[in-house]
């Protein structure tokens, strides 16, 4: 139960959260958790599992606080236990510590300085098509987009990470003509072709840009290379699949020019494409928060929902407790310190 006494507390909180299994896809339970305990002076709406819940206390400016609900499937790792400094179970860090946070100001802080819309989304972890926050940009974006800023509060380890990476998926393929491998001048081995790809990726440098004194390096890397028809076959095709991850000064349309200009000569198919998100930090709420943390940023290397909101014209930063290199791990934990660190940031900054 979300009792009075846990809201108050973001630890409690947070462990109550994680103690509701909500693998993307189950996430009824938890919304309906959260949906119950938000207070009259928040004017809610719910979209399938995903909560919209907003101040309307006419603010210059309004801010959005997001946190997705769902966690990767279970590995052992739950219910949520307690050590020490530590609180171990899946979801501890990515990222019910960080909706815990938001939940927390949700309900105890009636009058922020600025308008706030808290979201609470499904789906996060799985298919773009049924993440909460892609069909609510799709389908509401009023209910964003008069917002000046955003905060998703992924796990950072207490940093602000601003901005984040694009990144896009593009398959290169090479072609050959089978024949029997006793035979194999009367062939031609795609697999062989592909050499030259691999080796275009050996020579490769990538880029470091910084933006807003943000460094975000970028990387374009083979993640799969698949071919072969059987072990007395010569192959007539071999695809290497490779990811190229940009920095956000250039649009995916930049990024796929600078794919197809490195595999000139190739079949290149893109398959997967998100575009970054610029940091954004001018912004009076962005540098109202920068005071409020007392630490300098850092990129974001990878993507996350900040780019959504970056598509909708509001810049955002991504900050939580938990550590991401603990994500999706077994022994994902998060520090009881962080997130009693975490809320206390984020009041600093929402309070008069």
């Amino acid at each position: 139960m979300l009792t009075r006494d846990v809201l108050a507390d973001p630890v409690a909180l947070t462990r109550a959260l994680v103690d509701i299994e909500s693998v993307s896809g189950n996430e009824a339970e938890i919304a309906d958790r959260v949906e119950e305990v938000l207070p009259e002076w928040l004017r809610t709406e719910r979209f399938g599992n995903t909560i919209v819940a907003r101040t309307e206390l006419g603010r210059p400016q309004r801010v959005v606080l997001a946190g997705h609900l769902d966690t990767v499937p279970l590995h052992d790792n739950w219910p949520s236990t307690v050590e020490g400094n530590l609180m171990h179970g899946c979801g501890t860090a990515d990222m019910k510590s960080g909706t815990a946070v938001a939940l927390h100001l949700a309900v105890t802080l009636a009058e922020p300085r600025h308008d706030v819309t808290y979201v609470f989304y499904e789906c996060e972890e799985v298919d773009s098509d049924r993440n909460g926050l892609k069909i609510l940009a799709d389908n509401r974006p009023e209910l964003l987009t008069d917002a000046s800023f955003a905060v998703l509060l992924e796990p950072t380890h207490g940093l602000v990470e601003a901005g984040c990476q694009g990144t896009l998926r593009v398959l290169v393929r090479t072609s050959g003509k089978r024949a029997h491998s006793a035979r194999s001048w009367l062939g031609d081995n795609a697999i062989h072709k592909a050499a030259p790809v691999l080796r275009s990726l050996q020579r490769y440098r990538e880029r470091i840009v910084t933006i807003d004194g943000c460094e975000f390096h970028e990387g374009l890397n083979a993640v799969r290379v698949s071919g072969g028809v059987a072990g007395n076959v010569i192959p007539d095709e071999c695809v290497v699949e490779v990811n190229f991850r940009f920095a956000p000064d250039r649009s995916e349309a930049d990024a796929q020019d600078h794919v197809r200009e490195v595999f000139e000569g190739f079949d290149v198919e893109v398959v997967d494409s998100a575009p970054g998100a610029l940091p954004g930090l001018d912004e009076p709420p962005a540098q109202e928060f920068l005071a409020a943390i007392g630490r300098p940023p850092r990129a974001k290397l990878g993507w996350t929902d900040v780019a959504r909101f970056a598509t909708l014209g509001i810049p955002g930063l991504n900050y939580g407790p938990g550590d991401p290199n603990l994500a999706h791990k077994q022994d994902e934990h998060v520090e009881i310190d962080k997130i009693v660190e975490g809320a206390a940031v984020v009041r600093r900054w929402l309070s008069k």
